[in-house]
């Protein structure tokens, strides 16, 4: 899809159609995270920071109750 960006103000304004807006689950109200390689721009869902704590925090403890049986299944 090539798309251009329209002028909004004295800013520039990329719209992105429906269909990919919903595809991602973002609304008007999500908040994105945008990031470049130098090249390319990357626009994505920001990370919820407290859903990456509970996780990082279920991984420990996963990891304490059965780090060494999955390192045994791993060799």
């Amino acid at each position: 899809m090539i798309k251009k960006l329209c002028k909004h103000g004295n800013s520039l304004a990329l719209v992105i159609d429906r269909p990919i807006l919903d595809l991602l689950g973002i609304d008007e109200a999500t908040e994105l995270e945008i990031s470049t390689d130098g090249q390319a721009l990357v626009i994505a869902p920001a990370s919820d920071q407290q859903r990456r704590e509970r996780f990082e925090k279920a991984l420990e403890s996963t990891n304490r109750r059965y780090g060494k049986a999955l390192k045994r299944l791993a060799e």
